[in-house]
């Protein structure tokens, strides 16, 4: 079997509300951390979310 080439990554929003995403990610594609404009439902508009450890 070969090692699984993806890890969960928990995107959490900066407004501040505590919402957060979980996505996937090729770790050996992508060095950087992922930032994404999306949308709160909390703050109920669209914010930066930005990666943490899961």
């Amino acid at each position: 079997m070969a090692k699984k080439n993806t890890v969960l990554v928990r995107l959490a929003s900066s407004a501040g509300t505590g919402f957060f995403l979980v996505k996937k990610k090729n770790p050996k594609k992508l060095a950087k951390k992922l930032n994404f404009k999306k949308y709160d439902p909390v703050a109920r508009r669209h914010v930066l979310f930005e990666e943490k450890k899961l």
